[in-house]
């Protein structure tokens, strides 16, 4: 750097680099690892069972510092820091390494100016008020899925992202998985033909409150955990389960809370329809009812039907065209005729973005300011799908859907639930 052209705010720039570098030791640097200064400061926000994945996913990269982590629920704050701080400490070598701190409001979270960006893995009621904050503190944001609980809070999430320029991973990670890219480049090349329909089959809607009130546990602030939401409900374990649980938390299948396997394994499976009908800025313009427990079947513009079938079992997603078939499923790809599975794709053949790490496609997008694989907006339009579903669901009815301007066609009760009552702290 020129001393001469050396300013006051270069000058303390370029201090907090040197001071950020020198606290770790040189050795460490001769193992491959990143100084500080080259790596992305991640705070986490949700401490809960799924956060655990990510941020052992996120350290895998060795290319992020996790500096923060926020949950209302002080046993789970805490043991996300210790791990986060052991990951550092046995990995640079040191007897202690403080890495990360724990911080109960993330709204405080938000305000470091040392974190480039959040990994926000809360309750799906939460997802629209942090990421819209996070958007407006500058920072980028990855946010599980489903995206959003209701189709308004999706578009919120979207418009605050581009409004403040925000780099914005949806946890949809299956895009970055070998079959489910195979799959897509396969349907979207015309391997198969024209498509026709799309099996999906993952779980139904969720379902009315049913749990009786518990004594809270020490640690937990239950009114913050309930956040957003309008409609209040008493502290049960099933929804904030203590930390050695062997069940998933089950805020999901209320409707209060999530979507149901709708929207659960529905982020996943529908997305990958999404994706291969080329429909990740768009979505269905008719979805038909016909009886509880039978399915529904989303009519695209284009001819194509997307099937839901709301059964237990293997979650997939099965394409069928005029000269062959796709199915998919987590580690399994299925192709008629069967050579298919094995038909080479080059790098962004057939329009299809490649991914192999979701996390560092994230990483990626953050320094080259590029989109992520699972963008805001794909993701929006992903959950959209499923929450309109819901929609049908709960009112038992056949619903038209105009995709562009996100409303249902002459049906006042029906837009009424793409939204729903918050709490004005939390409104969006």
């Amino acid at each position: 750097m020129n001393i001469e052209r050396l300013n006051r705010r270069d000058f303390l720039k370029a201090g907090a680099v040197v001071s950020s570098f020198m606290i770790v030791p040189r050795h460490v640097l001769g193992r491959g690892y990143k100084a500080p200064s080259d790596m992305i400061a991640l705070g986490f926000i949700g401490c809960g069972r799924q956060s655990g994945g990510l941020r052992n996913r996120f350290l895998d990269t060795q290319e992020t510092r996790i500096i923060a982590a926020s949950d209302v629920y002080a046993v789970k704050q805490e043991t996300f820091v210790n791990a986060a701080n052991k990951w550092y400490s046995e990995k640079l070598g040191e007897g202690t390494y403080k890495a990360a701190t724990g911080i109960k409001d993330f709204r405080e979270l938000l305000s470091r100016k040392d974190i480039d960006a959040v990994v926000i893995a809360a309750p799906d009621h939460w997802h629209a008020a942090m990421a819209v904050r996070a958007a407006e503190a500058g920072k980028d944001i990855y946010c599980e899925k489903p995206l959003s609980l209701t189709v308004k809070e999706g578009r919120a999430m979207v418009n605050a992202a581009r409004k403040y320029s925000r780099v914005f991973q949806t946890g949809s990670m299956q895009r970055s998985a070998p079959e489910f890219t195979k799959a897509v480049q396969l349907v979207r090349s015309g391997a198969i033909g024209t498509i026709k329909k799309v099996y999906v089959n993952v779980g139904g809607p969720p379902k009315v409150w049913d749990l009786q009130s518990e004594t809270k546990p020490e640690g937990l602030d239950w009114d913050l955990w309930m956040g957003p939401n309008a409609i209040e409900r008493p502290y049960n374990n099933e929804l904030a389960p203590a930390m050695d649980a062997k069940f998933w938390p089950k805020w999901r299948d209320y409707v209060e809370f999530g979507g149901g396997g709708m929207t659960d394994w529905g982020a996943h499976m529908f997305d990958i329809a999404q994706w291969g009908l080329n429909m990740d800025s768009s979505g269905p313009a008719e979805l038909v009812y016909s009886e509880p427990g039978k399915g529904l079947v989303y009519k695209y513009a284009n001819g194509v039907e997307v099937i839901h079938r709301p059964m237990e079992g293997k979650q997939h997603c099965h394409f069928v065209g005029t000269d062959g078939e796709v199915f998919v499923a987590r580690g399994e790809l299925k192709t008629t005729p069967e050579p298919l599975k094995d038909k080479v794709f080059n790098a962004g053949e057939a329009g299809v973005y490649v991914s192999t790490n979701h996390y560092k496609d994230f990483l990626n997008a953050i320094r080259t300011r590029k989109l992520p694989i699972c963008d805001v907006e794909t993701g929006h339009r992903t959950a959209s799908v499923c929450n309109i579903g819901n929609i049908a669901y709960g009112l038992g009815r056949s619903l038209k859907w105009d995709p562009v301007k996100e409303q249902f066609e002459g049906d006042k009760k029906a837009n009424e639930l793409l939204g729903r009552s918050m709490r004005k702290e939390w409104k969006v």
